[in-house]
């Protein structure tokens, strides 16, 4: 089996638990580990385990397919699979809002992974959120230097003001 195909099959088996947000990211090119990211979301712990398990059992019985490897625990918020090629990433929202795997792998084209999608090229992530970030992130070390400035100045205008009083 293709590890295109596997992905979008993990990603249909996560959607038919009602995982929230997927996503399928195109690493091949970029990333030396693997060819491409599942990402999802899970509202809770259980959750997090029905959409795990559910991915596991589906494709061992219906592909005869048993992953590589697994990490995460319930209480890390953050399920991984790992089939040839593909890692199924199953996080809580809060963690998903915080490690932003998809802004991490910006430069990977997000593929359609439901049958009758948009093909890759009409696909594409939202860029309003990941430039402002971008912009901010380089306005950053100017106002950081901005301030150590005005910082450095202050004391030597008291101590002038002091002088002059």
């Amino acid at each position: 089996m293709e590890s295109l195909e596997t992905a979008r099959l993990c990603a249909k088996y996560a959607d038919e638990k009602k995982a929230a947000d997927l996503v399928l990211l195109d690493l091949r090119g970029i990333s030396p580990v693997t060819d491409f990211f599942v990402i999802c979301t899970a509202t809770s712990n259980p959750h997090l385990r029905a959409v795990r398990d559910e991915v596991v059992e589906r494709m061992r019985e219906d592909h005869d397919m048993k992953p590589l490897g697994g990490d995460g625990s319930y209480e890390s918020q953050w399920l991984v699979v790992n089939y040839p090629n593909v890692l199924v990433h199953v996080l809580s929202p809060e963690k998903r809002e915080f490690y932003r795997l998809e802004e991490l792998w910006g430069d990977a084209p997000r593929l359609p992974w439901e049958e009758g999608a948009p093909a890759a090229a009409e696909v594409k992530p939202p860029a309003k959120k990941a430039a402002a970030r971008k912009a901010a992130a380089k306005k950053a070390p100017k106002k950081a230097a901005a301030k150590k400035a005005a910082a450095k100045k202050t004391p030597a205008k008291k101590a002038a003001r002091r002088k002059d009083g």
